[in-house]
């Protein structure tokens, strides 16, 4: 006999921390494979407290979509990730597979919140930190 699929709600302070990291970006799942019966997809919180970014990384196979609720967002790509986007509040960006990049809070005063969503699943390759120098326009507090 097959087991009843329902929906499964995560609720607001539990989501799980027990998903792949990279330094002072924090994620936390909300739908993924490590909590829900959800196989093809990571949806959760990314947060970045003021004047903090991720190490260089990438996210092999999977697509990543973002959604800034709060804060001003740069992520650098690119050779010795000297491109970048910016991101503020109500803005989408979609991270290709395998491109190495560094997600920063530009702010040094307001945390960054964003949401992320991936597929098939929050898979975090990290790669070899780059000074902080070397990005442009990035200072911490």
């Amino acid at each position: 006999m097959n087991a009843k699929v329902v929906p499964v709600v995560t609720r607001a302070g539990e989501l799980d921390f027990n998903t792949g990291q990279s330094g002072d970006c924090v994620r936390r799942s909300g739908v993924s494979p490590q909590h829900t019966p959800a196989t093809k997809i990571w949806f959760g919180q990314v947060t970045n407290e003021p004047g903090f970014r991720s190490p260089p990384h990438h996210h092999g196979e999977a697509e990543t979509g973002g959604y800034v609720l709060k804060g001003h967002g740069r992520i650098y790509f690119g050779e010795d990730y000297k491109e970048y986007v910016d991101m503020k509040d109500g803005d989408f960006v979609f991270v290709p597979p395998n491109m190495p990049h560094v997600e920063a809070n530009m702010s040094v005063t307001e945390p960054l919140t964003w949401l992320t969503c991936r597929t098939p699943d929050n898979i975090v390759v990290n790669l070899p930190d780059v000074p902080d120098g070397e990005l442009e326009g990035y200072r911490r507090p």
